[in-house]
């Protein structure tokens, strides 16, 4: 397992989402992912009944309510997802004496502060998706003392729904693309942040809890970008691999409504994840061409 040594369970939630298959793809045998419906956080039976059959020694949650337009519509059910069933798993994390990691979101704020947000920025979330997710935030570390919340933005893969793939899929098959280019955050691997993640773990299990591990922490590629910027940087990482680069148009957030605003600059400050884990993520760039690679690698027989 990257960088940890042998031990207990690791109990990952999310199913076959994005970091939750990138930890079990870098962390090895240790990690037991579940997801619906044997775990369900609108069913909360199951949270306990999985809980006490891994008894795990770390819990990653990973598992939440991501479509931010449908949450509009959707409060209870969002709410379930993001504050109820996280405040669930950290209470059992308290009783087990364990730590929770609990993967949280840049839309916890506005984005109008015009800088990176610190961890200590009060959240202004101006929807239904960032509003229960910094609930579940202030639920999980109240309900267990060894709560590790991670913020992070704009999360991409090679596997699952995202931005990235989007592009590229949208890349062939319209010779232009409108995309929104007023919006400034830090594309985050899927995979960086898994690693940063056991990182995480394999300091805990090695030094012990320190308290100053306890509360948020910002985790993002390095750097930043719009948008419009991260498409024109896919579709150009995906030419080497013969897909023909479209014209990419940089259209204003006005230009393109959603039931939910979306921050306007969620840039994340992490120099305190360095700084407490000695953990900073990969400039997101060098990332993104990686990803986009195993994306369109052929096929192997």
């Amino acid at each position: 397992m990257v960088g940890l040594s042998p031990g207990g369970s690791i109990l990952v939630t999310g199913g076959s989402g994005q970091l939750a298959t990138s930890l079990v793809r870098l962390g090895g045998p240790r990690i037991h992912r579940v997801g619906r419906p044997a775990f369900d956080f609108d069913q909360p039976d199951t949270i306990k009944t999985v809980f006490a059959a891994i008894s795990p020694v770390a819990v990653v949650n990973a598992a939440a309510w991501t479509a931010v337009d449908a949450a509009e519509t959707a409060v209870e059910a969002a709410t379930r997802a993001n504050r109820d069933g996280p405040e669930l798993l950290a209470r059992l994390c308290a009783e087990a004496g364990i730590p929770l990691l609990h993967v949280s979101t840049d839309y916890v704020f506005d984005g109008d502060k015009g800088v990176p947000y610190i961890e200590t920025d009060p959240v202004s979330p101006t929807g239904v998706y960032g509003r229960t997710k910094a609930e579940g935030e202030q639920a999980a570390m109240a309900a267990n003392l060894r709560t590790v919340v991670l913020r992070t933005s704009w999360v991409y893969s090679a596997t699952g729904k995202n931005f990235v793939r989007t592009m590229i899929n949208a890349g062939e098959k319209n010779a232009t693309l409108r995309v929104v280019g007023d919006q400034r955050g830090a594309p985050t691997a899927s995979d960086d942040l898994a690693a940063a993640i056991l990182s995480i773990l394999a300091l805990i299990e090695r030094d012990g809890w320190q308290d100053l591990y306890a509360g948020i922490f910002h985790i993002a590629g390095t750097g930043e970008t719009t948008w419009h910027g991260l498409a024109v940087a896919a579709l150009e990482a995906a030419r080497p691999h013969g897909r023909v680069m479209p014209e990419v148009i940089a259209i204003r957030t006005a230009e393109w409504p959603t039931p939910a605003r979306r921050p306007a600059d969620s840039r994340l400050d992490c120099d305190k994840l360095e700084r407490v884990f000695g953990v900073r993520l990969p400039p997101w760039r060098a990332s993104l061409i990686r990803t986009v690679d195993e994306l369109l690698a052929p096929p192997t027989s």
